[in-house]
Order: structure tokens, then C-alpha cells, then sequence
């Protein structure tokens, strides 16, 4: 199975970024125009946590607090769970999974180079199992391409 370099070798996405005193209602406005589940939130250029829909769901609405008056240091996760470009699969999923989460900051030699969510290592999964269904295929009926 592959690693965390596979998936961002695909992605060719930048990472997208708020500042802790960004409102949350911006940084919804953003993750809705990328369609995408989280932010990092950068201080300074310096990498300060991650905010998430769940971080919303949790912290604003259940709370009663209102996204334009809210910002994002207030809810954001400050010590996520990160990986590294080198971490398999199984890993993160282990991670995810026992940590119950669905966004994985990506640092390789302290540096924030990307992030990856559950349904990025889903696709890839339904990518590499297809590839491997497609090799057996030709293996089996003696077709080599």
C-alpha cells in the first residue's frame, strides 16, 4: 500500500490558510468556495493548528456562539495529529480511526507541505485496488498489455 507522497503527488493542490484571527464564518466562506473540510491556520507564517468542520459543528453552533463574532484561535485545534509524506496507509487510517479524526496536516523536515483527509486515502485506495483488479484480470485471461 502507499504512502501519505502518493496522495499529494496527485493532489497538486496548495494548502489553504487562515490566520487565528480570522472569523469563522470566513473561514467557512472558504472551505465552501474550495470544497474542502479544514484549514490550516498559519500565525505568522508559522503553523498554529487546524480548524474543521467538526470544530464548527462543535464549538459554535452547539455552543450557542454566533461564526461572525467567533474566530478561528477560539475554536482551532492546536496540536493536531500530524504525518509525515512517508506515512503508509494503514497508518493513517490506524490514526483516524483511534483518534477520530478526518484531517492529517502533512510536515516533511518541519515543514508544512500539504494535507490529506479520509476521503483523499479513500480514493486512493479505490484507485490502487481498480490497478490491481485490472492486473489480475490480464494475468488471468493470458491479455498483456
Amino acid at each position: 500500500m502507499g504512502t501519505v507522497r502518493c496522495i499529494l503527488q496527485k493532489k497538486h493542490s496548495s494548502v489553504i490558510s487562515v490566520s487565528p484571527e480570522t472569523t469563522v464564518y470566513s473561514a467557512l466562506e472558504l472551505m465552501e468556495e474550495n470544497h474542502i473540510g479544514s484549514l490550516v491556520v498559519m500565525n505568522n507564517g508559522r503553523f498554529a493548528g487546524i480548524i474543521t468542520e467538526r470544530d464548527y459543528a462543535r464549538k459554535v453552533i452547539l455552543k450557542g456562539k454566533a461564526s461572525k463574532e467567533t474566530l478561528v484561535k477560539e475554536i482551532m485545534s492546536e496540536h493536531p495529529v500530524t504525518v509525515t509524506p512517508d506515512t503508509t496507509m494503514e497508518q493513517c487510517m490506524a490514526l483516524m480511526t483511534s483518534k477520530y479524526i478526518r484531517h492529517l496536516p502533512v510536515f516533511d523536515n518541519n515543514k508544512l507541505v500539504g494535507i490529506v483527509s479520509i476521503g483523499d486515502i479513500v480514493r486512493y485506495m479505490i484507485e490502487e485496488q481498480k490497478f490491481i483488479i485490472e492486473e489480475l484480470e490480464h494475468y488471468i485471461t493470458g491479455h498483456q498489455e
